[in-house]
């Protein structure tokens, strides 16, 4: 079996796990609070659901209260300890229009340096959250994404089921991939994404005592199924508002209809007056 192969029947976990993780957080959906904006600006995208919208997609397993604070990355030199979270944060406050774009299971030399390229291109910041085995092979585009302002998330190790697996060696799979981005990419990362969107009780504790927030999405874009350029564009497009984190991959297979439909997505968000931003940890 190739790895390209492993990656894509990984994937075939996903709906599997999010049930798992949703089963020990019932009741969160109604955690999500509004984003308090006026309404769009002229020219935007047309929310989903709104007069000439496509058909809205399915809302995410994990609909949360949004992330305080967002702009560029807060770097730091000492861990800090992060409080100790029952559910991960789905959104942004969404002040300004801001959206966040996300791409996971990277870094990978075939896709990652294309999607670099066009988000350099634009200005705009990202967060990747990479696995430590594509990490430690790939050491330069960490400090790739570190020069150009991105922020790095912690992805796990081999990206694994938690939920499937002791606490030891959840401890292991998070611990060994802080400790690649931390010598690569210069700081240890401030957030963390479980595989699958199946989080547990021993992810969040080992992730707050690491020092990172978890961190999942609002919109999932499904182009590990490689739907089609026009239709992962579609997802965004139909799913952008003001505090929506974008769920892509930049590796796990071929992830060239994800850089293609970044290409087309993201400056028209742009131009329909979204500000593409990144989370930020904000300290008492």
């Amino acid at each position: 079996m190739t790895k390209d192969q492993m990656f894509t029947r990984r994937h075939l976990l996903t709906g599997a796990a999010a049930l798992l993780g949703a089963a020990g957080m019932a009741g969160t959906a109604a955690l999500l609070i509004g984003d308090g904006a006026s309404g769009p600006a002229p020219g935007a995208l047309a929310p989903a659901g709104g007069p000439g919208a496509r058909p809205a997609l399915k809302p995410s397993t994990y609909r949360l209260r949004p992330i305080a604070g967002y702009g560029q990355p807060v770097r730091r030199r000492t861990l800090v300890p992060a409080a100790v979270r029952r559910e991960p944060f789905l959104r942004v406050d969404g002040r300004g229009r801001s959206m966040v774009l996300s791409f996971d299971d990277g870094p990978d030399p075939r896709y990652t340096p294309d999607i670099l390229r066009i988000l350099r291109h634009h200005d705009v910041r990202a967060i990747f959250f990479v696995c430590g085995e594509m990490a430690v092979q790939h050491r330069d585009l960490l400090r790739e994404m570190a020069d150009d302002g991105h922020v790095v998330g912690n992805h796990t190790w081999s990206h694994p089921l938690l939920t499937t697996l002791s606490r030891p060696r959840i401890h292991a799979e998070m611990a060994r991939t802080s400790e690649i981005i931390e010598k690569e990419y210069g700081e240890p990362p401030l957030w963390f994404r479980a595989p699958y969107g199946a989080w547990n009780r021993a992810a969040f504790r080992f992730g707050a005592a690491l020092g990172m927030e978890p961190l999942g999405w609002t919109v999932d874009t499904l182009d590990w199924r490689t739907p089609g350029a026009r239709t992962i564009a579609e997802r965004v497009e139909d799913g952008a508002g003001p505090g929506v984190v974008v769920l892509s991959h930049d590796a796990g297979g071929d992830r060239s209809q994800s850089v293609e439909a970044l290409r087309d997505y993201l400056p028209e968000l742009l131009e329909s007056g979204y500000r593409i931003t990144v989370p930020q940890r904000r300290y008492a």
